[in-house]
C-alpha cells in the first residue's frame, strides 16, 4: 500500500484548515490550527509517509512554501482561480480543504512558481516599485477627478506639474475643495519620490546578477523592462519552451472546436469545420505582457533588427497590430533562449522559424 499522504490546507489570517487523504481517498485527518510556524511544523512531523502538500496562491503562500519545503515531498501552490470544483456545493473552510486534497490526490492542480530565492530580493523590489505605480495612478486620477467635478477641463499632465499647481487650484472657489486638492498634491509628490526611490534600488540591486548584461544585450529591453522582466520571471528554467512563456505572457491564441468527428458513409472521419479562434488567453500576468508589449511597440519603431523584422511582416501583407504582437513573441522568446543559454544577444535570433 502506498504511503503518500495528500493534505490540503486552507489558510487563513489566524487558523488553516487540513484535510489529509491517504492514497486510496481516504479521509483519514482533519484538523485546524494556528497559523503560526511551530504549530505548522508540529503537525506535519506527526504524519509519516510521503507528503504532499496543497495550499492555494495568496499573501501566505511564499511564507509557507519556505516554511515547509524542507518537511514534505511535494507542495503544489495552486492557482485559485482555476479550482473549479471549490465554487461547487456547499462552502466552508473545512470541506475546501478537503476539496484541495482530492484535488491534489487527482492531479488536477495548477501550480504557481515559487522556488526560485536568488532573486527574491529582486521580487520584492519589483512588487514595490510596481505598487507604487498603481497608487500613483490611483491619486493622479482622483486629482483629475476634483477638477472635472467642477467643471474645470484638465486634459494632459500641466495640471501635475508643481510649477502650475498654484494656477491649478486658485481655480477652485470652494476652500473645503482647494485643500482637499492640496492634500492630493502632497500624496502625489511622495509617491512620485517613493517611486523614484524603489526604481534607484531595483536598478542597483539587479545589476548584481550575471542575468543583467545578457538580458541588456536585447535591443528593446532597457533597464527597467530587464530589471521588472528578473523580478516577475525569476529564473527562465521554470519554462521547458517558448510556448510556456507566450502562455504566461498572455500571447498564446485560444481556439475553439466542436464536432471534432462525423460518421460518412459508416466511416469515422474528423470534420474540416474549422478551428475558431477565441482571441489571447485572458488568464496571464499582465505585467509581463504590458512589458513585452511595450517593448514592442519601441521596437517597431526605432531603428534595429527588431524594426527590419516588424517591417518585413508588414511588408508580406500582416496587419501592424498582427505584426506587433509577432514581435512581442519573438522578443520574449529572444529572451527565454539568450537567459537559458548564458549568451548574448544576436541578430541570427531572428530566423522566422524563431517565431
Amino acid at each position: 500500500m502506498s504511503s503518500i499522504k495528500y493534505i490540503g490546507m486552507d489558510v487563513h489570517t489566524a487558523t488553516i484548515s487540513v484535510a489529509v487523504l491517504d492514497a486510496a481517498g481516504k479521509l483519514i485527518m482533519e484538523s485546524v490550527i494556528e497559523t503560526k510556524a511551530s504549530t505548522i511544523l508540529q503537525l506535519i512531523q506527526g504524519l509519516r509517509g510521503d507528503l504532499h502538500v496543497t495550499f492555494e496562491e495568496g499573501t501566505w503562500a511564499a511564507w509557507l512554501y519556505d516554511l515547509l519545503k524542507l518537511y514534505v515531498t511535494k507542495i503544489v501552490v495552486c492557482d485559485p482561480r482555476r479550482n473549479a470544483l471549490l465554487k461547487e456545493g456547499n462552502k466552508s473552510d473545512r470541506i475546501d480543504a478537503r476539496k484541495l486534497a482530492e484535488l491534489l490526490r487527482a492531479n488536477l492542480l495548477r501550480s504557481v512558481y515559487h522556488g526560485e530565492k536568488g532573486l527574491r530580493t529582486v521580487k520584492e523590489l519589483v512588487r514595490s516599485y510596481l505598487t507604487f505605480g498603481k497608487d500613483l495612478t490611483r491619486v493622479m486620477n482622483r486629482v483629475k477627478a476634483i477638477f472635472r467635478s467642477w467643471g474645470i477641463p484638465c486634459g494632459g499632465k500641466s495640471v501635475y506639474n508643481p510649477r502650475h499647481r498654484d494656477e491649478w487650484l486658485s481655480k477652485i472657489a470652494e476652500v473645503g475643495v482647494r485643500r482637499r486638492a492640496e492634500l492630493y498634491y502632497d500624496q502625489l509628490d511622495a509617491l512620485v519620490s517613493l517611486r523614484q526611490q524603489a526604481r534607484r534600488k531595483l536598478l542597483a540591486e539587479s545589476q548584481k546578477h550575471s542575468a543583467w548584461k545578457l538580458l541588456r544585450s536585447i535591443p528593446a529591453l532597457g533597464p527597467i523592462r530587464v530589471a521588472l522582466l528578473m523580478g516577475i520571471v525569476q529564473t527562465p528554467h521554470r519554462f521547458r519552451s517558448k510556448r510556456p512563456l507566450w502562455k504566461y505572457s498572455g500571447f498564446e491564441v485560444v481556439t475553439y472546436t466542436s464536432a471534432d468527428h462525423r460518421h460518412v458513409e459508416g466511416q469515422l472521419e474528423r470534420s474540416k469545420k474549422p478551428v475558431s479562434v477565441r482571441g489571447l488567453d485572458p488568464n496571464h500576468n499582465h505585467h509581463l505582457k504590458d512589458l513585452f508589449k511595450g517593448a514592442a511597440i519601441q521596437a517597431a519603431t526605432r531603428e534595429g533588427p527588431f524594426r527590419e523584422f516588424y517591417e518585413a511582416l508588414v511588408a508580406k501583407g500582416m496587419r501592424p497590430e498582427m505584426a506587433r504582437l509577432t514581435l512581442a513573441r519573438k522578443i520574449a522568446a529572444i529572451t527565454l533562449t539568450v537567459w537559458r543559454k548564458g549568451v548574448a544577444f544576436n541578430a541570427k535570433y531572428l530566423k522566422p522559424q524563431t517565431a
